[in-house]
């Protein structure tokens, strides 16, 4: 008789014997269904059917990393939610922020921590920076049927190496392509604008408060030139999600804090509305 038959309500064997370190391939090869690249979806170009995530800034500084969100979702040209989070921890050393289809991206940033956890869980150690990166990418990967149909999903991810000391950021393409970036980038449909940004603003120097002015300035000027990405909203008081990740972990910055420095921003785009001026440098003064 089957245990169903006889109403034994024991676990089937696979979830109590001992197998592989990734979640991710065990979901596939025991409940396939409740990954999300395993839905099918009809032809045709489904982009505006679900709300989209935007921009996403990164940057590191002596000592860790910053990631920041800003709160708008959209859906065409529809604002589909205001206060949306698109920052999220990974690990206790690494975040995660989502840019594309914000329903698939939240549902596989849970896969990942998962992911993380279940590897932590079986192997007795954490994943390397490294290895992180690759899990997120071969997730990225499984979800290129629904990218190709328009709800594609593309992350940014950081962390602090605790082998490398350091602060790091990789990006990624539809493919499950991975790149690291040096210093600073940013994802979503102002990252040029925010780029752009932090190219004038970024130094290597910066402290942990600079790191995150120079952020939160990024997304500003990604807001003022891209309709998509949500500036601070000084009326309902939504500002970024702001995520710090160094050698004692990763910790969220209080909204109270990103709201004092987001109005500094602001008071200060009252006498300069494109924001402050680089330093010249390199015989700048002779040009």
């Amino acid at each position: 008789m089957s245990p169903s038959s006889s109403g034994d309500s024991r676990l089937p064997a696979a979830y109590l014997q001992p197998g592989t370190s990734s979640f991710a391939d065990f979901l596939a090869g025991q409940a396939p269904d409740l990954l999300p690249a395993r839905r099918g979806l009809p032809g045709g170009d489904a982009s505006e059917l679900a709300p989209h995530g935007t921009t996403i800034v990164a940057a590191t500084f002596p000592g860790g990393v910053v990631m920041a969100g800003d709160r708008r979702a959209t859906m065409g040209n529809i604002i589909a939610q205001r206060d949306i989070q698109k920052v999220f921890p990974a690990d206790e050393f690494s975040a995660v922020g989502i840019a594309g289809a914000a329903g698939l991206a939240v549902e596989l940033v849970r896969l990942f921590q998962t992911e993380l956890e279940h590897y932590e869980k079986i192997e007795g150690i954490t994943l390397s920076m490294d290895g992180k990166a690759n899990r997120l990418a071969a997730l990225i990967r499984g979800n290129l049927g629904m990218a190709m149909q328009g709800l594609a999903v593309v992350p940014l991810f950081a962390g602090y190496d605790l082998e490398a000391g350091q602060g790091r950021i990789f990006s990624y393409d539809v493919t499950g392509g991975r790149y690291e970036e040096t210093a600073f980038h940013s994802v979503g449909s102002g990252s040029m604008f925010a780029r752009g940004a932090l190219k004038k603003l970024y130094r290597d120097d910066l402290d942990v408060e600079g790191c995150i002015t120079a952020v939160i300035q990024a997304l500003y000027d990604a807001a003022d030139d891209d309709s998509a990405t949500g500036g601070p909203d000084l009326t309902r008081r939504i500002f970024p999600v702001i995520q710090v990740i160094t050698v004692e972990g990763g910790r969220r910055v209080p909204d109270a804090d990103v709201a004092a420095l987001a109005d500094r921003v602001i008071a200060g785009r009252m006498q300069r509305p494109d924001g402050p001026a680089s330093e010249l440098t390199g015989g700048g003064e002779d040009a």
